[in-house]
């Protein structure tokens, strides 16, 4: 089990108000909108096409995702080129991605590298300019950092500026890597910003087939930079408790549907002339898995309500949502997998791809097993 370096320091005070779990009407809009341009053109035989070429990415459906509806700079200050909205709406679109497993590089761009670049002073020319054009949808741009990469522990040192900004050294299990524009680099001098094709980024074999992962290698790369050593950790630290908080969303998306086509499947499969949904034991772990969906709904959206309003015990309620979460899209994608019987085990149905996402998903940003531990030790910190 993975635990935190360090405990929190002080406890999180009281919220300051009452977490809104319920969605607003601009979000069910956007839902919709996310939900019908990827029932459009992001369809299971599609993903599994893409992904056999080992190269998932849809460039197109990200333009229009990013773009044309504005995904990309949900998180971003309307000064600064984005839509002005919050962490609520990013949530929306990371539960219908979810529900796709569509592979665009929506998490890592629009959410983990505009954090960090919204933490490194974006009024200046350098990082406002870029996180300009990743809000955009015109440059995609992924930290440079290992996947698994939980908050509170350590962040990593392997790459060192030899000087003006030219650097050398290597990250695993980037996520995204191999269709990004832009690397942010976290080096012993500060966060650089590295174009794409100064670096070696290559491709390993994930378990998620729909996110990649790269190690990423720079030979006297040459970079911008974007902040200070101590402004750029920051920055990460805030981009991991923001990613982990969103990443229960997603989580939760692909638990709904993995439910959803399950309960579907068992009350149109009939056997004994029976549909087999009618079977008390399937109806109990279906009413099992339905009371985990519900608790994690509830889970995710008070993260996402805490990040949107700054609630001072926001690492708390994202530590619970990824603690219970995690586990739930997992168990929700085992049982589709199961109930759906032989065609479940099948390459040519999608019950696979949701698999290993949340299996994927359980590792990124840090374990249950850590969260938990966060969570335990934030419970025996005294009360103020």
């Amino acid at each position: 089990m993975n635990t935190p370096s360090t405990p929190p320091s002080t406890p999180p005070p009281a919220p300051s108000a009452a977490l809104d779990l319920l969605y607003s009407e601009t979000e069910e809009e956007l839902r919709s909108a996310v939900r019908s341009l990827l029932a459009d053109r992001c369809d299971p035989p599609g993903i599994l096409a893409r992904a056999e070429t080992g190269r998932p990415h849809d460039p197109a459906l990200w333009r229009t995702l990013a773009a044309d509806i504005g995904a990309a700079g949900l998180l971003v200050p309307e000064k600064l080129g984005g839509q002005g909205a919050s962490h609520r709406e990013a949530a929306v679109v990371l539960e219908e991605l979810g529900r796709a497993v569509a592979p665009v590089p929506y998490f890592t761009s629009a959410v983990l590298a505009t954090e960090i670049l919204l933490g490194c002073d974006p009024c200046t020319t350098d990082s406002g300019a870029l996180l300009r054009e990743v809000a955009a949808g015109r440059r995609i741009c992924v930290p440079a950092l290992p996947l698994t990469l939980a908050p509170g522990a350590p962040l990593p040192a392997g790459v060192r500026d030899s000087g003006g900004g030219v650097l050398t050294g290597s990250v695993t299990s980037v996520a995204d890597a191999v269709c990004a524009d832009v690397l942010l680099v976290l080096a012993d001098t500060g966060l650089y910003a590295v174009p794409a094709e100064a670096v070696t980024a290559t491709g390993v074999v994930p378990l998620d087939l729909t996110r990649p992962l790269a190690t990423v290698t720079l030979d006297a790369a040459p970079g911008t930079r974007l902040a200070d050593p101590a402004t750029a950790r920051a920055a990460i630290a805030g981009a991991l408790l923001c990613g982990a908080g969103l990443l229960a969303s997603e989580q939760l998306g692909l638990a709904e549907w993995c439910l959803t086509q399950t309960v579907g499947h068992l009350r149109d499969r009939h056997q004994f002339n029976r549909p087999l949904g009618s079977f008390q034991a399937l109806k109990h772990r279906l009413a099992r898995l339905w009371l985990d969906v519900a608790s994690a709904r509830a889970a995710a959206r008070a993260a996402a309500d805490a990040l949107a309003t700054g609630a001072a015990d926001a690492p708390l309620t994202v530590a619970v949502a990824q603690a219970y979460c995690s586990g739930v899209a997992v168990r929700a994608a085992e049982e589709c997998v199961q109930l759906h019987g032989g065609i479940g085990m099948t390459w040519e149905h999608p019950a696979h791809l949701y698999l290993k996402r949340a299996k994927a998903d359980s590792l990124a940003l840090g374990t249950a097993g850590h969260h938990r531990a966060l969570v335990a030790d934030f419970a025996e910190l005294p009360t103020p």
